[in-house]
């Protein structure tokens, strides 16, 4: 069976076995990271670094991916959610793989061909990409519509988005097109080796988590509050939009 069907029918039971559950350390860790972290954002002291230097860097950039990833939270959020309800390492790699496929081949074309792609609408799909995956988790599109979406095609499609999200931000900044390839590549392990740790950390913390009585009761406020996440996410870059 899809690991998409079990995802949404652990979600389901999660709807109705929710009675009010207590707040979650979790979801107040969520709440804090968003309000301090920027998406997809290259700091200032970063953004000077990157503009000053030439020639192939290729740790550098490795150690500026990995960063991004790290304090990225719209990726750590959406992250959260594809792996909330999969419990097996195999189901776990698929998906990441997919994801980290899609950010990475257009964060890569993106830089490479200098695309030009509004950020706030972009970065605003990314906060619905939240949105859309904590939805997901809670059967909401069952119930709605009797149907499920390709969890899969959902994962690559809004992977896609974030490299694109990444790949905005990147080109904000001169970087020298000498060495070019290489520190993007560099740059793009960096990112995937982030990845694995956030997902390590996240991983670890729900394998202690799903051992609680009381973690589907939990699993539903935990996605609500992603959910409201997702579209503080989106409202904050639509509204930039239209005051930039």
């Amino acid at each position: 069976m899809e690991i998409s069907m079990q995802s949404t029918k652990t979600g389901g039971r999660c709807l109705r076995t929710f009675r009010a559950a207590a707040p979650l350390p979790l979801c107040a860790a969520l709440m804090l990271y968003a309000s301090t972290a920027a998406a997809h954002n290259v700091t200032e002291g970063d953004a000077g670094y990157i503009q000053e230097i030439w020639g192939v860097n290729l740790i550098p950039f490795t150690y500026l991916g990995a960063k991004h990833m790290v304090t990225g939270y719209d990726h750590i959020l959406f992250l959260l959610g594809v792996v909330f309800f999969l419990y097996r390492r195999k189901d776990v790699g698929i998906y990441v793989s997919i994801f980290a496929f899609g950010h990475s081949a257009t964060m890569l074309a993106g830089v490479w061909f200098g695309w030009s792609v509004n950020a706030y609408v972009v970065d605003a799909i990314i906060g619905l990409s939240v949105v859309y995956k904590a939805l997901d988790n809670l059967g909401a599109y069952q119930r709605w519509f009797g149907v499920q979406p390709n969890t899969k095609a959902a994962t690559l499609i809004f992977g896609l988005f974030h490299g694109t999200g990444l790949a905005t931000k990147i080109l904000d900044y001169d970087i020298a097109s000498e060495g070019l390839l290489p520190n993007l590549l560099a740059f793009n392990v960096g990112v995937e080796i982030g990845q694995v740790l956030a997902l390590s950390a996240i991983l670890i913390v729900m394998g202690y988590w799903r051992r609680s009585p009381t973690f589907l009761q939990q699993a539903y406020t935990a996605n609500v509050v992603m959910m409201m996440l997702g579209f503080i996410l989106a409202g904050y870059q639509i509204t930039g939009f239209f005051v930039a």
